[in-house]
């Protein structure tokens, strides 16, 4: 794979995009609100509301978790650095946003694979002039790409937040996802952190087994729905933050509002000591 850093103030290359096959970054996208999807994708979308009326909530609540998370990390634990893993399109609240907003240095490296969120890099390139984002185009399987294009912004000498929110449900149990997140975490120093949302198969399990089959039959990416035990396997050897893996909507709400989004997705935020 070709190797595409953009820092802030570089120009992405106009994408070539196959409006023919659904994809979940605009599928996410259209459940959000926003603007950057194509038939095919409101078509996806919709088949799951049909089985799924709440996914709209529950990716509110994915993002929110995010925010909070960025938040906290930035706030309370000193988080300067952060990898933002399967980022998807820019939408409110971007982890750039969040981290800058509390700390005006904080640095981001987004990773996707995505044409269209290429297409949109710049948004997720907007920093503040003290901090500083880039935006890599990589796989997620790619960890050498995406370890060696982070250390041009990240000096992984110092903490990293490693953030896989809602996107290790698009790797199977094959691709070993499990060695995957083991590589990221060995390749961050003590007192670094990982971030995961998850999708969740014991969680009303007819229908998310129901939304599993419409969206692996729509898109090219698959999913694989994990149970609590399965993603909190994901953060076996690291310290895992109370209130530990919780649904989304559960994990530290900051707000009535929060907690009124039902979330069908695992959660959770650890250190690695």
């Amino acid at each position: 794979m070709t190797d595409k850093f953009l820092r802030s103030g570089e120009e992405p290359q106009p994408p070539k995009i196959d409006t023919s096959v659904a994809h979940i970054a605009r599928v996410y996208d259209y459940w959000l609100g926003g603007k950057d999807h194509f038939a095919v994708d409101r078509e996806v979308g919709d088949k799951v509301l049909e089985i799924h009326p709440q996914t709209v909530l529950s990716v509110r609540a994915n993002r929110a978790f995010l925010a909070r998370s960025v938040r906290y990390l930035a706030a309370q634990e000193g988080i300067r650095q952060f990898l933002d893993i399967g980022t998807g399109l820019p939408s409110a609240n971007n982890t750039h946003e969040v981290a800058q907003a509390v700390a005006p240095e904080a640095r981001v490296v987004y990773v996707d694979n995505d044409p269209i969120v290429l297409a949109h890099a710049r948004a997720l390139l907007a920093s503040g002039p003290e901090g500083e984002t880039a935006y890599l185009d990589a796989d997620i399987k790619d960890i050498d790409t995406i370890l060696a294009g982070a250390a041009k912004l990240l000096d992984f000498r110092q903490p990293v937040a490693v953030m896989l929110v809602a996107v290790l449900h698009m790797l199977s149990d094959a691709e070993d996802p499990y060695g995957l997140v083991e590589r990221f975490v060995s390749a961050v120093p003590s007192g670094s952190f990982v971030v995961i949302s998850h999708l969740a198969s014991d969680i009303q399990a007819d229908a998310m087994a129901e939304m599993g089959r419409r969206l692996n039959s729509s898109m090219t990416q698959q999913f694989t729905m994990r149970s609590r035990a399965e993603v909190t396997r994901f953060f076996d050897g690291l310290s895992l933050l109370p209130p530990g893996v919780v649904l989304t909507h559960e994990w530290r709400p900051e707000s009535p509002g929060d907690s009124a989004l039902p979330g069908v997705l695992w959660s959770g935020v650890a250190r690695k000591d």
